[in-house]
């Protein structure tokens, strides 16, 4: 489903979020031996903590076999491997565990929050993001017009989103009442300056409306054609591109030394 080559289109305005996540990761560089990137995408940002920790071991893990095949052929000196969050174990615990913009794709991502902070040593780290822009006009028009009466049948069953994130109150509680002894949760819209006709669409074509033209096979411009005046009303071209709000939600949490593993991140239901 996912297209490295449309993902990568932004991947400028991507890659800031993953830098101000490990940016807040406190951990002696000389006491990380082992790091994973869960999520890790086309890895051109995961090659980048063998550089922040250049004595780790460094392991890029994504469901996507396009994803990997990418990441394998942009970076072959990596490890690479085909695997899902739910399920994937290491060898040995991890030192950190970074996810970028991943568990809001994947069902009971609380459950999977925990067992990635299962998968860290005691005194280790885990830091994820996850984009919580679901009430912005972007994502409410491509979910009107999905559900609308001449593709409702069609596609309209995914604008319903499985998973919605939390505040960072919420996830910073979960983390701690499952045993971590420092927790950084926080939120930052970020206000992308896109360039180009359509911007705000072709950057939906890279993610959440991946699933819809994937589904729709040859009717995918279709619903494309019938998206981008819609868009283009909610984000005008101004003088020096398109201005682009995208709220997204951090949290970086180092596991305590007295807790058992945990099975998952407890707290309120997501709103």
């Amino acid at each position: 489903m996912w297209d490295p080559a449309q993902y990568l289109r932004h991947a400028d305005n991507r890659s800031r979020p993953f830098f101000d996540l490990v940016g807040r990761i406190a951990i002696d560089p000389g006491a990380v031996r082992a790091v994973a990137d869960v999520g890790c995408g086309p890895g051109h940002l995961t090659v980048t903590l063998a550089d922040r920790w250049p004595g780790a071991r460094v392991v890029g893990i994504d469901t996507s076999a396009a994803m990997i095949e990418r990441a394998r052929a942009d970076h072959p000196g990596g490890d690479w491997q085909l695997a899902d969050a739910r399920t994937w174990a290491p060898a040995a615990p991890l030192d950190v565990v970074v996810s970028n913009a991943v568990l809001q794709w994947v069902p009971g991502h609380r459950n999977v929050i925990g067992r990635l902070l299962g998968l860290v040593r005691p005194g280790g780290w885990l830091a994820f993001q996850v984009p919580a822009n679901d009430g912005a006009p972007a994502q409410r028009t491509l979910a009107a017009l999905a559900r609308s009466p001449q593709w409702i049948e069609r596609v309209g069953h995914l604008a319903e989103r499985e998973e919605h994130v939390a505040d960072p109150q919420d996830y910073a509680t979960g983390l701690l009442a499952a045993g971590c002894d420092h927790v950084d949760a926080w939120e930052t819209t970020y206000v992308h300056v896109l360039a180009g006709d359509d911007p705000v669409l072709d950057w939906l074509a890279g993610t959440g409306l991946r699933p819809i033209l994937e589904h729709l096979g040859t009717d995918g411009p279709a619903f494309c054609t019938e998206l981008a005046p819609l868009l283009r009303a909610h984000y005008p071209t101004g003088p020096h591109g398109t201005l682009f709000p995208f709220r997204r939600v951090f949290a970086v949490a180092r596991r305590g030394t007295g807790h058992a593993s945990p099975a998952a991140v407890p707290g309120s239901s997501p709103r």
